[in-house]
């Protein structure tokens, strides 16, 4: 079906992608244009004194982010979309509460309380309802403005004029209001006869009544999601045909007048099998003739005849169904520093018992006293025999007792510094033990944490920041945080996404197998293109591309994403169009994947060598 886009440009892009994904085509005609204003006074006062950030609309994500370069501010978000456009701009504490103004609402109620402090509502100048919990001061800044449009896009009058819409889509109250206004204005009320409005909200669906529409559908929930399920519930209907508009009533054209035909007698012809084969024959002949004239025809037409290029949509973020965890920054911080503290306290201590250790070493200096003894000792043991011996050896005897004396407490000196330069050792060991196993645990949870961001999709900025002090000195560590650090921002896409998006990437691949350019691989190829039923499972024989791709599905549904990779990598040249995208999102997890394992057993090493 083609389905009229009204929003601005940036999210209309984002839906007609999404759009593109399901097999519909888009028809954009923006009805507003999006202008950031800029901030008023006292607004970084107003956002440092506000406990968190209510956001309305993926619009007032972007222009907080112009406004202020703080990113680690608390933010409730209205909606998914918001929720992760707010976490693509770098906002690092990001809840949904994946509803409306109402459900944003109840969400601050639960999680916050008054007396913490203000909130802060960043929004358009004109809001459709505005987050109201009772007890909080609620303070409202505009820092964008959604400016209409004064007359109907050309797209859009182009597109209606033509009879080209199946579906209208209606994202608020206000572009209803002026949707129905421009087109009144433009006198084009009555192709919308043929046309289905899908509103995201019974409020955006009250101003439609003033449209002849075949169909006014509210969504069942507040979501861009539900919108596109909406879509999907319509039954196919072909595009409506080229009628000419006039603002009377068609009268439908007077029955034809009957001739009663003269009786002829019947003759024997062709059969009813004959007649199917020569319709069959015929069809063949003129699908031929319009393939090989295919070449020949307009731009327009071709395009028609191709359809779009099939290819696997980038995994749009998965509707959570539940909020985000909230991620406590201060706790964070306050461990981070508390373990670059002990850290510090833990190296001076080795370094002070390998200085004491050090000076223990040193040769101890002689005593003066015991030199002095000895000096007396040979100058009496040099005396000449002439003299008085018996006073001399009374003289050596004692000078000897004193001298063996004076040994006894110098070999009790020595076995004392023995003794501490043993302690100071055995307590220099114990340090560095302590140190390798602090900071192997450490290492060990920081990696567990990154593990489960990897799983769930998510950004793990600030869990990486955590390696950053345990990384001094160690080489591997360092080389394991720069293969995570460029994808830290915006985490890797999760197997469970790889996996939903595989289905889409495989008909893509069926679709572009071509073993040659002859007609019936043609026709064969543009079968498989709009065929869906496909052999699965991991028991498929053969090295055909449907098989390989069986086997592929087989692996990434038993958790082995490598296996799969390396089965999708095998298929033939042709089909690397169709793969590009899901390869490259799947080689990137499984990098990031291998850099934390990596990590897990770097820091297992560090615990090993503690004994």
């Amino acid at each position: 079906m083609r389905v009229l886009i009204t929003r601005p440009e940036r999210e209309a892009a984002a839906l007609a992608q999404a759009l593109a994904a399901r097999g519909h085509e888009a028809v954009i005609a923006p009805l507003f244009r999006l202008q950031i204003l800029t901030p008023p006074d006292g607004f970084a006062a107003s956002l440092a004194a506000a406990q968190a950030v209510l956001l309305t609309s993926a619009n007032g994500a972007r222009a907080l982010a112009e406004a202020s370069e703080q990113r680690s501010k608390p933010v409730f978000a209205v909606g998914d979309t918001t929720a992760a456009t707010a976490e693509g701009l770098g906002f690092t504490n990001v809840v949904s509460a994946a509803g409306d103004a109402a459900a944003l609402s109840d969400l601050v109620r639960q999680r916050l309380d008054p007396a913490a402090g203000p909130l802060l509502h960043v929004s358009g100048a004109e809001v459709a309802g505005e987050p109201v919990a009772a007890g909080f001061d609620v303070r409202r800044v505009v820092l964008y403005e959604a400016r209409a449009a004064e007359t109907l896009p050309d797209s859009a009058r182009a597109a209606l004029e033509a009879r080209a819409i199946d579906v209208a889509t209606f994202f608020s109250p206000r572009a209803s209001m002026l949707f129905a206004r421009l087109v009144t204005e433009a006198r084009l009320a009555e192709t919308c006869r043929a046309v289905t409005a899908i509103a995201i909200s019974p409020a955006a669906a009250e101003p439609l009544a003033a449209l002849p529409f075949a169909r006014t559908v509210a969504a069942e929930r507040p979501t861009r999601q539900a919108v596109l399920d909406e879509i999907d519930r319509l039954p196919p209907s072909g595009v409506q045909g080229l009628d000419p508009m006039t603002d009377t009533p068609v009268t439908p054209p007077p029955e034809p007048k009957t001739i009663e035909a003269p009786v002829v007698s019947p003759r024997r012809g062709v059969g009813v099998f004959g007649a199917f084969v020569i319709g069959l024959v015929a069809a063949v002949i003129v699908l031929a003739a319009a393939l090989l004239s295919l070449p020949h025809w307009p731009q327009e037409a071709r395009t028609l005849w191709r359809g779009p290029i099939a290819a696997p949509p980038p995994p749009p973020p998965a509707p959570a169904p539940a909020p985000a965890p909230v991620i406590d920054t201060a706790a964070l911080d306050a461990a981070k520093r508390e373990l670059s503290a002990r850290l510090d306290d833990l190296d001076k201590r080795v370094r002070g018992a390998a200085a004491t250790a050090a000076q223990a070493d040193r040769p101890p200096t002689s005593d003066p006293a015991i030199a002095e003894l000895r000096r007396k000792l040979e100058a009496l043991e040099s005396r000449p025999a002439a003299e008085d011996t018996s006073a001399v050896k009374s003289e050596i005897v004692a000078l000897r007792a004193a001298l063996q004396s004076l040994d006894q407490v110098v070999a009790g000196h020595k076995a004392a510094v023995d003794k501490a330069t043993a302690a100071a050792q055995a307590s220099a060991g114990n340090e560095q033990k302590a140190l390798a196993a602090a900071r192997g645990s450490a290492v060990i949870g920081i990696a567990a944490r990154i593990s489960a961001a990897l799983t769930a999709g998510l950004p793990f900025t600030t869990d990486l920041a955590l390696l950053q002090p345990l990384a001094q000195g160690d080489a591997k560590l360092s080389e394991q945080i720069a293969a995570l650090q460029p994808r830290a921002a915006t985490g890797v896409i999760s197997k469970a996404t790889l996996s939903a998006v595989f289905p889409a990437m495989a008909k893509a691949v069926l679709a572009e197998d071509l073993a040659d350019d002859s007609f019936w691989q043609r026709l064969l190829g543009k079968l498989k293109g709009l065929v869906s039923l496909r052999r699965v499972g991991a028991d498929v024989p053969g090295d055909s591309v449907e098989a390989k791709l069986a086997r592929a599905e087989a692996a990434m549904e038993a958790g082995d994403l490598a296996k799969a990779v390396e089965i999708v990598k095998s298929l033939p040249p042709q089909t690397a169009q169709a793969t590009a995208s899901w390869l490259a999102a799947a080689e990137a997890h499984l990098a990031a994947q291998r850099a934390v394992d990596q990590l897990a057993a770097q820091a297992v090493s560090l615990l090993g060598g503690v004994k």
